[in-house]
């Protein structure tokens, strides 16, 4: 599936639901489903700067397509990276870079979060965009 598929998929699974009551709900749930890191790769170097709450990310690269795990303290924000993960999880680094991660703005992401939780998502981003850019120059 192309990252636009995926994202797509996304938009569709919001739209079932008529407030944000039912979207944060959703977003908890898949907080719950996110795998999670072991404790070994919770280290200072996986800390993913600009979020509020703990966010720890984790990137392999296998087969040319680069993959992402993830882990925080907080149930929300492991919804959001748990999206991120899917979107951009198992893609090229250039497909990575080159995606335009619309689904965040079509959810309503932007203007329902909180300023702080805002920032660290765009720093999620950031960082998977950066493993991509380091990753894709090995390639």
């Amino acid at each position: 599936m192309t990252i636009n598929e995926t994202q797509d998929e996304i938009i569709e699974e919001f739209a079932l639901f008529d407030d944000w009551a039912d979207k944060y709900e959703y977003i908890i749930d898949l907080g719950k489903k996110l795998k999670g890191l072991p404790e070994e790769q919770k280290t200072e170097d996986n800390i993913i700067k600009g979020c509020q709450s703990r966010v720890w990310l984790n990137a392999r690269f296998e087969n040319g397509e680069l993959f992402f795990d993830a882990d925080s303290e907080a149930i929300i924000v492991k919804g959001l990276v748990n999206m991120l993960i899917r979107v951009l999880s198992g893609h090229t680094p250039n497909e990575i870079n080159a995606a335009d991660l619309y689904f965040i703005d079509k959810i309503g992401m932007t203007s329902h979060l909180a300023q702080t939780r805002s920032n660290g998502l765009a720093s999620m981003v950031k960082q998977m965009k950066n493993y991509a850019i380091a990753y894709g120059l090995k390639a």
